[in-house]
């Protein structure tokens, strides 16, 4: 069984229409269709995956690049000073679309945008042998 492409496959393939704000080879960002605040946009890598850390390097970077150019053009058109950049990973992480994507939230001077909770914790009493682990696990 094959899984069906995602609704930003099927954008990306002109398939579906979207209000689209910019596109370059490895991206493409389009306003959210359930906006959080005015100006709320999408910006999606055009290589299909479910997670970010499943990116080839090329598309992880392009991502990095229409994110910095899409997030200024969102201020200058909307005015905003602020907005959140939210990206999930698996659906416990509430990622509704199985297709890595990231999200510009304008924050508008009338509170509108994204409302966030932070639960902070305490630095983990193994913080030695976790960095260690990580710095082991990072590819070269």
């Amino acid at each position: 069984m094959t899984n069906a492409p995602s609704i930003f496959t099927r954008i990306i393939n002109g398939e579906s229409p979207c209000h689209k704000v910019y596109e370059d080879a490895h991206t493409i960002a389009f306003l959210d269709i359930g906006p959080v605040s005015r100006g709320h946009v999408l910006v999606v890598p055009k290589e299909e995956r479910v997670r970010l850390h499943e990116l080839s390097e090329a598309s992880a970077a392009a991502l990095g690049s229409a994110l910095q150019k899409v997030a200024a053009a969102v201020v200058k058109a909307t005015g905003c000073a602020d907005y959140n950049v939210l990206q999930n990973n698996g659906a416990p992480a509430h990622q509704a679309v199985m297709h890595v994507h990231f999200h510009i939230i304008p924050k508008h001077a009338d509170g509108s945008g994204l409302g966030i909770r932070w639960d902070a914790g305490k630095a983990p009493t193994d913080a030695a042998a976790l960095v260690e682990a990580i710095r082991k696990s990072v590819p070269c």
